[in-house]
């Protein structure tokens, strides 16, 4: 059994992130003059496999949440997204992986008012060949994160594949909350992502450009 299925409480983390389109093969930045970074890692390779489940009507996009299943990297497992916040983020709640198929107890009670007895059926599928810097500060603490990605999807429900490249920056736990702050910071990557050929994003996230949005 589970955590999931015994009730544990989930991991909780708020995703505050940035993307950009950006040309296959292109150098990342340089992101060592960003506010607060001191050292930028060596790139980590992770194979991400997800699987994105709603109902036949589409009740969890409606409400701004999304349901899947991610094999692959450090945070392997069923994540919920919750709605954009004001600050751009959304909360992300998650649960180990468990058995392919089977989504938590836990996962469907926690959606159970937007989701009520409906049957949950595959939407998306997106796999993403990603190589992830650390942007540490100066103890060490990582202020964000960047994620070079490859991304392939498919429409599991009209049977449409897209392929893309884009850039992704996240805040860290070690990102200062300062409202100003943050703004200053992503006013940085936007300048550091822009002068290396980065465009602005066709979506904002990659749920919605996998389905056409």
């Amino acid at each position: 059994m589970t955590g999931a299925d015994r009730g544990d409480p989930p991991a909780r983390s708020v995703e505050i992130e940035l993307k950009f389109d950006v040309d296959a093969g292109a150098a990342v930045p340089d992101w060592s003059e960003l506010p607060g970074v001191v050292t930028v890692s060596a790139g980590e390779e992770r194979s991400l496999d997800a699987i994105y489940l709603d109902t036949a009507d589409g009740a969890l996009a409606r409400r701004g949440f999304a349901l899947r299943r991610r094999t692959g990297g450090p945070d392997a497992g069923w994540h919920i997204k919750g709605p954009r916040g004001a600050d751009g983020g959304r909360v992300e709640l998650h649960w180990p992986l468990g058995a392919e198929g089977v989504v938590p107890a836990a996962a469907r009670t926690e959606l159970s008012g937007v989701l009520g007895d409906a049957e949950l059926t595959p939407l998306a599928r997106i796999r993403n060949e990603r190589v992830a810097y650390a942007l540490a500060g100066q103890d060490g603490g990582v202020i964000a994160e960047f994620a070079d990605d490859h991304v392939r999807t498919r429409d599991e429900r009209n049977g449409i594949d897209r392929e893309w490249h884009e850039w992704e920056i996240e805040l860290g736990p070690a990102a200062p909350a300062d409202p100003q702050w943050r703004a200053s910071f992503f006013a940085a990557v936007e300048t550091a992502a822009l002068a290396a050929g980065g465009r602005a994003a066709a979506s904002d996230s990659k749920l919605a450009r996998a389905l056409g949005h």
